[in-house]
């Protein structure tokens, strides 16, 4: 469940989502690029892409438990299995949200509604 932001304008929204993609290149930048590369296309049958990724783009919830805990397991992305090891980013909840929102809005990907860090604190309190 996304938690609802309100804008005075759709200029406001957009704004704000792009100052958030800015940070949220840099921490990918500094955090995930070494495995998810600089364009988001994974290494096949290694790391799964972030680039068009059916994934990704599945379950917002999901993707900052992701950041939060880590994951490990199979997973299915784009129809091929991957199986390595994520470890938890250590990221707080601003990064975990801007960088949400650059790769869900980067590499081919565009999410319908911003990711906010009050939607991730939300998720880390029902984690613990």
């Amino acid at each position: 469940m996304l938690a609802s932001f309100s804008f005075k304008s759709a200029e406001d929204q957009s704004d704000a989502l792009k100052k958030s993609m800015e940070a949220g290149k840099n921490t990918y930048n500094q955090v995930c690029m070494a495995c998810h590369m600089d364009k988001g296309q994974g290494i096949p049958n290694v790391f799964p892409p972030l680039a068009k990724s059916d994934y990704l783009m599945k379950d917002v919830t999901r993707n900052i438990k992701n950041l939060i805990e880590g994951l490990q397991g199979e997973i299915t992305v784009n129809g091929k299995k991957y199986n390595q090891v994520m470890p938890a980013s250590g990221l707080d909840d601003t990064d975990i949200a801007n960088v949400l929102n650059y790769v869900m809005n980067s590499f081919g990907n565009k999410a319908e509604k911003m990711v906010t860090k009050e939607q991730v604190a939300k998720v880390r309190a029902s984690l613990k």
